[in-house]
């Protein structure tokens, strides 16, 4: 199978989260262990760093990445969702495995993969291992998918493992109280590793302390430890605290003598983090007169921060570009948008995605007006026509929907 094959074949054939919701989420590490033991364990071989939360691990990943590059070393990196192409889930000192890799892997291991019920995310994880291994990579930060405590990526035995912050997305997995949802995610703790916790409540905060102090990892909660935050190029305000955590873990890996960072290169390491890694789609600016911003926050907390941010933004007139998935809390999320917008209401290329008939009777009992198009690329276009040079174009609620943009 050549790539474009390869890669059909791991979508449709496989359950595959990104694309099916909760049918594709397993309860248990059986299936990733059996692989990781059938490719001879290769995240044995790995220094790791492993990072999990509701919202900011990806950035926070990207962020570690880059700094980690620019201290000299040889830096693997594993995030998903992917926006545009599958490839960019994994990669070394930024550039993406290659297609020949993908393809070899899959065809060497296809039988086992149907043999075994393997899933597409299960299948990423031990690929991205298998090459972070074959390619020798002197560090590899590895964002958890879903959760933490049973996400394929939890066979690792990290150098430093974080966990960013905590919200209500994915209740249906993960439960529905904060602490709950803390739990799933202190799962990644482990025994005499050191944990960083980027935010906390007093609903999360005793679940971090328990889990650490029952696997003797010392903890540390960056949001009381940092006070100096040092600018990125990722200009979101919810980079605030995602910077603390990153500045709090690269101390902790300083500390542990395996790896040196200076000072020099944490800055310039933030300062450069998609130059570097090829990070897209958060808080991402696509033009200007109209201001044109995108991004793929897409629950409650995320959302907060976003639409906080636009009404610091100077525009005559708001327009906003809104898709989200079937399974979106729309009563949580909906009441964060500001009713002095234009709505242009669609849905994204996924079988996930929210008819936007549903979405836009959702919005008029918020007070949100607007017309519903066929396509994402539709409403962009309708939002771009509509708006002034002083105007500010807002296209986000879903990763779906800034995948569909032009971001390049």
């Amino acid at each position: 199978m050549n790539y474009q094959e390869t890669t059909n074949w791991m979508f449709n054939q496989l359950p595959m989260y990104q694309l099916q919701g909760a049918s594709a989420y397993k309860e248990d590490l059986t299936n990733i262990k059996l692989l990781a033991e059938h490719l001879g364990n290769p995240e044995r071989g790995l220094k790791c760093i492993h990072v999990a939360g509701t919202n900011g691990k990806g950035s926070t990943s990207h962020m570690l990445a880059s700094i980690l590059q620019e201290s000299g070393y040889k830096v693997g990196l594993y995030t998903s969702p992917h926006l545009k192409d599958f490839r960019e889930r994994i990669r070394i000192n930024g550039a993406e495995i290659s297609e020949a890799f993908v393809c070899e892997f899959v065809e060497k291991h296809k039988d086992f993969f149907e043999a075994n019920d393997m899933s597409f995310f299960e299948m990423s994880v031990g690929l991205a291992f298998d090459y972070f291994d074959s390619e020798k990579v002197d560090i590899a930060v590895i964002e958890v998918g879903l959760g933490g405590r049973l996400d394929a990526t939890n066979i690792i035995v990290p150098l430093v493992s974080v966990i960013t912050n905590i919200d209500l997305d994915h209740t249906q997995f993960l439960g529905n109280t904060p602490a709950l949802i803390a739990g799933e995610k202190a799962g990644i703790i482990k025994p005499n590793v050191p944990v960083v916790i980027g935010e906390y409540t007093t609903e999360t905060q005793p679940v971090f302390l328990a889990k650490a102090e029952v696997n003797n990892a010392p903890i540390y909660f960056a949001s009381d430890l940092i006070a100096e935050v040092f600018p990125s190029d990722l200009i979101g305000d919810y980079q605030f605290q995602n910077k603390k955590t990153v500045q709090q873990t690269i101390a902790v890996l300083n500390s542990q003598n395996q790896f040196k960072v200076s000072d020099e290169n944490l800055k310039t390491g933030l300062l450069n983090v998609t130059r570097n890694t090829g990070l897209q789609g958060r808080w991402q600016q696509l033009g200007e007169n109209p201001k044109i911003i995108c991004d793929t926050a897409h629950n409650k907390h995320g959302l907060a921060v976003v639409m906080h941010q636009i009404q610091k933004e100077v525009f005559d007139k708001l327009h906003i570009v809104l898709g989200v998935v079937n399974d979106k809390d729309l009563d949580s999320i909906l009441p964060l948008f500001p009713k002095n917008a234009q709505y242009y209401f669609c849905r994204p290329d996924s079988s996930r995605g929210l008819s936007t008939e549903v979405l836009q009777n959702a919005a008029k009992k918020y007070d949100l007006i607007g017309e519903k198009y066929d396509s994402v690329e539709s409403a962009f276009l309708e939002a771009k026509k509509n708006a002034s040079r002083n105007d500010f174009i807002y296209v986000g609620g879903s990763t779906f929907v800034v995948a569909e943009l032009p971001l390049d």
